[in-house]
């Protein structure tokens, strides 16, 4: 691949999303300078202050950025599974020798200055993916190939959760789009979809209720899907038959609970479509019975994991979410004050450096996890879409250009930067405004923090190298 010079980089480089980058990144030190700004240190460019920080961090970012658009293309797929072990073994070393800070053991400390593995994790783990697609010129709709791209997401995803960094371990979905884009079955987030409402579900009705709900939605389906009164009426005959055999030998054999023996007959009773759908290669007619049978199984689960695997905190922010539990003064607390902020800034907000709930602290961890409410206190609904539109106009960008891409490895991993972006973004907008619990993800480009700004950046300006080299072939 052709080495470029300054000035043919500057010629060739996209230059939409470049400046979009610069613009987005200068506008989150201003607004990190809002969210922690005080008439003791006025100077933006106080080191000892975050924004002072923040600055550095910036300027390192800067010039990480641009060696790597003097690097030769080919470096990053030849070395992708080197860098992808050696981000795996910073990741296992965090976990045994890192420092805990906010309950997640996760950070390396050398000096005053803190860096997080599992932030450049993303970048080895968006590389290895798009390696693997673009050397086999895979299919997402293989199963070895959602059985390899699922244990490469897998391991970093696993140590991650082990160092207690659930958000982190959760941006690892984000490559649900990736795939999508490669051929996946609409069929897998429509499932997943389905489990996130029978979950919810779950917590607001008995597992009977929403079990035989699932029941009567199957036959619903079954009827839609071969439009046969006569089939749909035989095969609601063999279930009721199959429930009420089932319900009198579990219950004259086996002394349980009324709720075990009704979750017992309802599995019973499916076997037969199973069967029957599996010896005559009913493909329908199994997926439909194999997922009532999964959301059965999953529904009566759920209090379980609820209850024994999910952490308290975590426990507390769903409740809060779903609306069955109030923790206006704990768990409530950030997200309650940042919409109090985000509302408070109206149509025009309320002028820089002049917000009050973020002048008075009312928001913790304004300057990381909710930054997005300091920009709707002080720039208000005008600001706030201006950094939607900037966000929503670099992932298309980026999707844009990937699909120019003559290699499939520079597609793939600028699909994955996409992906990745927008799922900090709608994550972490979502907190903000209480849409979805704190899991604690920054806002790419604006949240405090040199460990993200330099892994987005790293991100970004890889794929605008690649982009360079966008005629040829990068393997």
């Amino acid at each position: 691949m052709a080495q470029y010079k300054a000035h043919q980089i500057i010629s060739n480089i996209d230059r939409p999303i470049l400046i979009v980058y610069l613009s987005m990144v200068f506008m989150g030190w201003l607004n990190i300078y809002a969210a922690v700004y005080s008439d003791v240190h006025k100077n933006i460019f106080d080191i000892n202050m975050q924004y002072g920080k923040q600055l550095i961090w910036i300027v390192f970012a800067f010039c990480i950025g641009l060696s790597l658009l003097f690097i030769d293309s080919k470096f990053f797929p030849v070395f992708t599974y080197p860098i992808y072990i050696i981000t795996v073994m910073m990741l296992l070393l965090a976990l045994v020798a890192g420092r805990e800070v906010n309950g997640a053991r996760a950070w390396f400390e050398i000096g005053g200055l803190r860096i997080q593995p599992g932030e450049f994790a993303k970048i080895s783990t968006c590389l290895v993916v798009a390696k693997v697609l673009s050397r086999f010129n895979a299919k997402a709709d293989s199963f070895k190939t959602l059985a390899l791209i699922g244990g490469l997401l897998a391991l970093p995803g696993a140590i991650i959760l082990l160092q207690n960094d659930t958000g982190s371990m959760l941006m690892y979905v984000a490559y649900v789009i990736l795939l999508y884009r490669l051929g996946l079955s609409p069929i897998i987030p429509i499932l997943g979809a389905v489990f996130v409402v029978l979950f919810i579900m779950s917590m607001f009705y008995p597992p009977i209720n929403v079990a035989y709900a699932v029941i009567i939605i199957s036959f619903v389906i079954y009827y839609f899907v071969y439009r046969d009164l006569k089939s749909f009426l035989t095969a609601l005959t063999i279930f009721i038959i199959s429930l009420i055999i089932s319900f009198l030998g579990v219950f004259i054999f086996y002394k349980v609970s009324f709720e075990s023996i009704l979750f017992g007959t309802l599995i019973i009773s499916s076997l037969p479509f199973l069967l029957i759908a599996y010896r005559y290669k009913l493909q329908q007619v199994f997926l439909i019975v194999s997922v009532a049978i999964a959301s059965i199984v999953f529904v009566y689960s759920v209090e379980y994991i609820f209850s024994n695997v999910l952490e308290k905190h975590q426990r507390t922010r769903i409740n809060v979410l779903l609306g069955l539990e109030s923790d206006l003064k704990g768990a409530e607390y950030n997200v309650n004050q940042s919409k109090i902020a985000i509302g408070s800034g109206g149509f025009a907000g309320k002028g820089y450096l002049q917000g009050t709930q973020t002048k008075f602290n009312f928001v913790p961890e304004q300057s990381t996890d909710f930054i997005f409410c300091t920009v709707g206190e002080e720039w208000g609904f005008l600001g706030s879409l201006t950094v939607v539109g900037l966000f929503v106009f670099l992932l298309v960008r980026i999707i844009v250009i990937a699909e120019k891409q003559r290699s499939l490895f520079s597609k793939m991993y600028g699909y994955g930067v996409a992906a990745l972006m927008f799922f900090h973004f709608v994550i972490n907008v979502g907190m903000t405004i209480g849409m979805v619990p704190v899991i604690g993800i920054p806002l790419p480009f604006f949240s405090y923090g040199g460990s993200s700004l330099w892994s987005f950046t790293i991100l970004l300006f890889i794929f605008l190298r690649l982009d360079l080299d966008r005629d040829n072939i990068i393997l």
